[in-house]
């Protein structure tokens, strides 16, 4: 038949694509009745080997999406949503999904991964998951204001629409209260969001940071005017509000944003309450988190990355170490106690400051910490202060790249601990060490977001003995 615009359709999901949407095939007719063309439909909050009904607009097009109509087969392992939002927000894509079934994914993820790379899928283990309830798990949040002052999270593919916020499932227990009490504080000053169009408004985004170890809990406002002048009333009353109903809010910031870039920046920090930073606690030590501190959002499942990388690694007393993209020193801390000397790289200069100050804070003075890109950095320690035994590389979801990758291989660590948030770019990073005369043993996916796509790995290689 005939496909025509907002004709109902049934398509079989035969897979996921990278962003946990459901992947279905129609073959339509032409008119001549030859020749039939293929339409791809890309159908949100599906799962594989469900079919489902749709309705297609301007099937003419080789590639079109639909939200489904009704499931007709369902996949066994579906379940109810339990979030009011899920259907429109784009915080999380698999609440549909039950846990199990999305872990099975992940591990399945994962060993595609390796396999697309000539890797050995078998050294994969099942994905570690959360031991208890998978939710309440983030200690971050990012919320945005929409123009009309409403805060919430973006509706799924519209970064032009603000889904109101009532609860949040994957939120601190601890950090939904406060930010309730901000979004009525808003609303009874009347007080304005930020018109991404038109680059007008008040208020851009809210940040709630938690420490689930101390309880501690950072509030930031990101605005477009200094909390002054004609503000000065409305501001006195938040101050008054949070510090009497939240105590535990030791962080009450205000930061001034005018750029046109939609990110949570700073041009002008305002303490209107507590310090400018929160302490957190991880595997034992303690660290100061500011606003722009990148920090592990899973603490739970974190605490299990770094016990992975200290088993896998096997630290030594009498070893140099070398932590690349170390950041605020997640890493770095645990394993600088058990070895004779650790040196930090990371481009990030604040980041290199925090990593030294919380060195400093919990007394590990064999540290070095140096802000380089990753390539002049390891060629800068390896001149200044030798050849490392152990090597561990956490680089961002872009990964560490061949050229990094090859500076390792020639380098010639003997064993390489390997932290990933992307399982395609860290096959590709693994690939290219193996003419280096390494072998990868064993690869440890761990579940730090529940009810979306990503998954972290933790890999051990080792260099062959010649």
């Amino acid at each position: 038949m005939t496909v025509t615009k907002g004709e109902t359709l049934v398509a079989e999901i035969h897979r996921l694509d990278d962003r946990g949407n459901g992947q279905a095939a129609v073959w339509r007719e032409q008119e001549n009745g030859f020749n039939p063309k293929k339409l791809k439909l890309t159908i949100p909050q599906t799962l594989p080997g469900e079919q489902v009904r749709v309705v297609v607009d301007q099937p003419d097009k080789r590639r079109r999406k639909a939200l489904p109509e009704e499931i007709l087969v369902a996949n066994p392992e579906r379940t109810e949503a339990p979030c009011p939002h899920f259907e429109l927000c784009g915080g999380c894509v698999w609440q549909h999904w039950s846990y199990e079934g999305q872990l099975k994914h992940k591990t399945e993820q994962v060993k595609e991964a390796l396999k697309r790379q000539g890797l050995d899928p078998e050294l994969v283990q099942d994905t570690m998951g959360m031991d208890n309830n998978p939710w309440h798990y983030r200690n971050k949040m990012e919320f945005t204001f929409s123009p009309e002052g409403d805060l919430g999270l973006h509706e799924q593919g519209n970064f032009r629409k603000i889904i109101p916020l009532e609860t949040c499932l994957i939120a601190g227990r601890n950090m939904v209260d406060p930010t309730m009490e901000i979004s009525g504080w808003v609303k009874e000053f009347g007080l304005s969001g930020y018109n991404k169009d038109k680059h007008e408004g008040l208020l851009r985004h809210l940040m709630v940071r938690e420490s689930f170890a101390t309880g501690e809990i950072m509030l930031a406002l990101f605005a477009t005017e200094e909390p002054a002048g004609a503000l000065s009333t409305a501001v006195e009353n938040l101050i008054d509000r949070i510090t009497k109903k939240f105590p535990n809010v030791k962080s009450l910031l205000w930061l001034v944003n005018t750029d046109w870039a939609d990110r949570t920046q700073s041009e002008e920090t305002f303490v209107l309450a507590g310090r400018d930073f929160i302490y957190d606690e991880m595997a034992g030590y303690r660290y100061r988190l500011w606003f722009d501190t990148f920090f592990q959002t899973n603490p739970v499942q974190a605490q299990k990355l770094v016990g992975l990388a200290l088993e896998m690694g096997k630290p030594k007393e009498d070893e140099k170490m070398i932590d690349m993209f170390c950041g605020v020193g997640t890493f770095s801390l645990p394993f600088a106690a058990r070895v004779k000397e650790l040196a930090g790289i990371e481009i990030v200069e604040t980041s290199i400051e925090s990593a030294k100050r919380n060195a400093k804070d919990n007394n590990l003075p064999n540290t070095t910490f140096l802000a380089r890109d990753a390539r002049r950095g390891i060629d800068e320690i390896h001149e200044s202060w030798g050849f490392a035994d152990l090597l561990l590389i956490d680089p961002p979801r872009s990964g560490a790249g061949g050229k990094v990758m090859r500076r390792i291989g020639r380098a010639k660590p003997k064993r390489l601990v390997y932290v990933s948030c992307n399982p395609e770019t860290f096959a590709e990073d693994v690939a290219e060490l193996l003419p280096f005369g390494y072998t990868l043993h064993e690869v440890q996916p761990v579940d730090l977001f529940p009810h979306t796509v990503h998954v972290e790995c933790v890999a051990l290689l080792t260099l062959n003995e010649e």
